[in-house]
């Protein structure tokens, strides 16, 4: 069996898999090599199992980068509407979820079986098993496996990032790209739950689940909102940990499609004999409300609504709709599900996904700079990079 190739892909996942079928249709002699034992852990993780492999609506809007616009490019010339074409033609049933999110009716393993069909029938090699334990170049490039040296005239760091460390997920990827003189943006988890002092107290609402707009600075996110033991979770504080920097606040509108002033100042209004918190515990778990309302100045919360006064109103309002809190740090990469940073941008090319000083080393997917919001957005740069590398192979 030969170990020279046209092109080595390094690492079996989502864009390295893509990247090398692409690559093989243009003729491309091409080897995937991972150190997993199985193909694509992460992707029959993803989407609790059903894997959101896109999004309608994906543009580089939807991404966090040190360039916001590197990912233009790519993304333009491998839209969504390709990978859905992809989908259809493998017969995949799928289904469409909110903000345009679509995922496999039955199973993740329906898009890493189209992943190796497109590798096999592109003629694409992929071995599992192998670690790699170095990359020289020296007119060409040597990868040191485990199973021994293997020549190419380019490769792609396809590693991935941190980010659920049981799938094997290691820092390879960066560790390489340093190697080469490329530079690397600080990483940390993303997509990630949020951690909180322990005294706020909010453990004690653990498994409380609701819909809430969370902002952190001028992002916003309105999705729901879970309390857990250690924090808050749920996809909306998924969302904004992508825009949490350490001491950062948080604010949290518990009523997002409600204005609170508007309901308390009605039943106000009416006369009501009921306690505003019986009022607010309408719209709102009880006993969510109660743990937001301890503490506050003349307890409003245990007034009848129809003694409450402006102030009493305002001060109930901004508890629920203007609740700040400072995380106290976030789950880490054991429950991120990408990782923020990653290869310098402008150290590639966002055309071809290149290095700029290093002819021949392409790197895509999660390990560049580039971090998709929840919702499908990280497998379409998956796609759109992998595809932009395969086709500059």
């Amino acid at each position: 069996m030969s170990d020279t190739w046209d092109a080595i892909v390094i690492g079996g996942g989502a864009a390295g898999l893509f990247c090398a079928a692409t690559a093989g249709r243009r003729g491309r002699r091409v080897l995937v090599v991972d150190h997993a034992e199985k193909i694509g852990r992460k992707i029959l993780i993803s989407g609790g199992g059903r894997c959101n492999f896109t999004n309608r609506g994906a543009t580089h809007a939807n991404y966090v980068s040190a360039n916001p616009h590197f990912a233009r490019s790519a993304l333009a010339r491998y839209r969504p509407e390709d990978f859905i074409a992809l989908v259809e033609k493998h017969r995949i049933p799928y289904h469409e979820r909110r903000h345009g999110q679509l995922f496999c009716d039955d199973s993740a393993k329906r898009i890493v079986a189209l992943l190796l069909d497109e590798c096999a029938g592109a003629g694409v090699e992929v071995r599992t098993g192998v670690r790699i334990a170095g990359v020289d170049h020296a007119g060409g490039f040597t990868v040191g496996t485990s199973h021994g040296p293997l020549q190419a005239d380019r490769v792609v760091l396809a590693t991935g990032g941190l980010s659920v460390p049981t799938t094997g997920a290691t820092d390879l990827g960066h560790r390489l790209a340093r190697r080469f003189g490329l530079r690397v943006t600080p990483l940390v988890p993303g997509l990630v739950p949020f951690t909180t002092d322990p005294g706020l107290g909010l453990g004690d609402l653990s498994g409380i689940a609701v819909d809430a707009r969370l902002a952190c600075g001028r992002m916003a996110f309105q999705e729901n909102l879970l309390f857990t033991h250690s924090g808050i979770s749920g996809p909306s504080v998924l969302q904004v940990s992508n825009f949490w920097d350490p001491g950062a606040e948080v604010t949290v509108d518990l009523l997002p499609d409600v204005d609170a002033t508007e309901l308390l100042a009605g039943a106000r209004a009416g006369g009501s004999r009921a306690q505003a918190a019986t009022v607010l515990a309408e719209r709102l778990p009880k006993r969510l409300v109660q743990q937001r309302l301890t503490g506050l100045p003349r307890d409003p919360g245990a007034r009848p609504a129809a003694d409450l006064s402006n102030a009493d109103i305002a001060a109930l309002r901004d508890a629920l709709q203007a609740w700040t809190l400072v995380p106290t740090g976030t789950e880490g990469y054991r429950k991120a599900e990408v990782t923020r940073g990653g290869i310098d941008t402008r150290d590639l090319s966002s055309q071809t996904m290149e290095a700029r000083t290093m002819p021949g080393l392409f790197a895509i997917g999660e390990v560049v700079d580039v971090t998709g919001w929840l919702g499908g957005y990280n497998f379409q740069w998956a796609w759109a990079s992998g595809h932009a590398a395969g086709m500059a192979l």
